[in-house]
């Protein structure tokens, strides 16, 4: 971790500790080392900071690329780990920053919904993060935040101090259609991407936390 981000991850994980009285579970099925893609369910803003501060290890994450044009936030956010994709996430450029970040063994974190959920329920996965990972070799670790809806959704201004839990599920591998990827038409790939997507999204809702 640079110095910066040790910092902010400090700042985090006394944050969710003290006002949101936080619990993590599962952190050790996240690899200690080597590209990893964390996939999580999206509700509020408080969501990447949790996902990250829950782990030993520094991770990278999407930040929109308008905001690497301001100096001085720029700098920060790069020193945080941030990669900048435009508005989508899904352009060309961003891919292959993604990409490179995993191939040079880092951890990012994906959001396979999107955005963040209107209602605080799941949402069906985009195929973006299909194609994320049938372009890697990186392994899967499926997340699921709890908490986050109640505490600082789309319809608060403010965050309340209502109890937080972060889960990580066990590594997957898809090691079978990123070999048929390869090989089949481009009507095939398109599925590959959403099958994808889809069994990321159903591996988070599996996730529940355990009882206090």
């Amino acid at each position: 971790m640079t110095l910066s981000y040790r910092i902010a991850w400090l700042t985090f994980r006394t944050l969710y500790a003290t006002y949101f009285r936080w619990r993590v579970l599962g952190a050790e099925n996240v690899p200690a080392t080597g590209g990893v893609i964390i996939a999580s369910n999206h509700a509020s803003f408080l969501d990447p900071p949790l996902v990250g501060s829950g782990l030993s290890r520094d991770i990278n994450y999407l930040g929109r690329e308008s905001l690497f044009r301001f100096p001085v936030i720029g700098a920060l956010i790069r020193s945080w780990n941030a990669v900048p994709v435009d508005r989508d996430g899904g352009g060309a450029k961003g891919l292959k920053i993604i990409l490179d970040r995993l191939l040079a063994g880092n951890g990012i974190i994906l959001f396979p919904e999107g955005t963040r959920t209107k209602d605080g329920r799941l949402q069906p996965a985009r195929s973006g993060i299909g194609l994320t990972v049938i372009k890697s070799t990186a392994p899967v670790v499926p997340v699921r935040v709890f908490g986050t809806f109640e505490a600082y959704g789309r319809h608060l201004i403010f965050p309340r101090p209502y109890r937080l839990t972060v889960k990580y599920g066990r590594p997957m591998n898809f090691v079978a259609l990123r070999a048929e990827a390869k090989t089949c038409d481009k009507t095939r790939l398109k599925q590959i991407y959403q099958q994808v997507a889809d069994e990321i999204m159903a591996a988070i809702a599996q996730l529940e936390p355990q009882p206090d």
